[in-house]
């Protein structure tokens, strides 16, 4: 069987045992999908993930020991050729957005059809993604929120914008005249305002949340 045709290899994340069984029970009947393995939570998932080489993982978000986020954000980081959806009965904001930026390829409501999560985890196989109608709402109301202010001043705006273009400090005090001391000054309150610990993290937030 060539690669194209091959059943596709899926591996299920679940903290509840009844959740994986019926997970399991649909993957048996489906002639293309194959159940590769189990796993209880993240850190779990993230250690069989290195030797089941699934093509999809279905997993949970809420876990004991690792979460669903992270243990994302770690699979795709070690097997970029590994998909997940994420499979929840959780919709909030947050959990959808973060869900989404670690790497999964899919969220899902637990809800879901048996014909709806199929379709779904071959489209993952394919790095296509597909979102429940929440989730899709959860973005749109995201995209549709102002980026909150963090309480920067005008010269602080100014001082991140120089960052996001690439400035060293000595360039952003060549740029405004004013001091190099006066430069980290405005940094180290730009940062702390932002809760991040340093200016990489900084100019991240500041592209993702269009702050300049």
């Amino acid at each position: 069987m060539t690669d194209t045709h091959r059943r596709i290899r899926v591996m299920l994340v679940d903290d509840h045992n009844v959740v994986r069984s019926g997970l399991g029970a649909f993957l048996a009947v489906m002639p293309d999908l194959e159940l590769v393995g189990e796993a209880e939570n993240g850190a779990e998932a993230v250690q069989r993930c290195a030797f089941l080489q699934p093509d999809v993982v279905l997993m949970d978000l809420r876990m004991p020991v690792m979460d669903g986020v992270t243990a994302i954000q770690r699979i795709r980081a070690a097997h970029p050729d590994t998909h997940v959806i994420a499979l929840t009965s959780f919709q909030e904001n947050d959990l959808v957005q973060a869900a989404l930026q670690a790497g999964a390829v899919g969220y899902l409501m637990k809800n879901v059809t048996a014909a709806e999560l199929a379709a779904a985890i071959r489209a993952a196989r394919l790095g296509q993604m597909t979102l429940s109608p929440e989730a899709a709402q959860a973005l749109v109301q995201a995209a549709q929120t102002p980026a909150p202010a963090h309480d920067l001043t005008e010269r602080e705006r100014e001082v991140l914008a120089l960052m996001v273009e690439g400035l060293n400090n000595g360039e952003i005090a060549e740029r405004l005249v004013v001091s190099l001391s006066t430069v980290k000054f405005h940094i180290s309150n730009l940062l702390a305002k932002l809760g991040v610990d340093n200016r990489v993290a900084a100019v991240a937030l500041a592209m993702q949340k269009k702050l300049v």
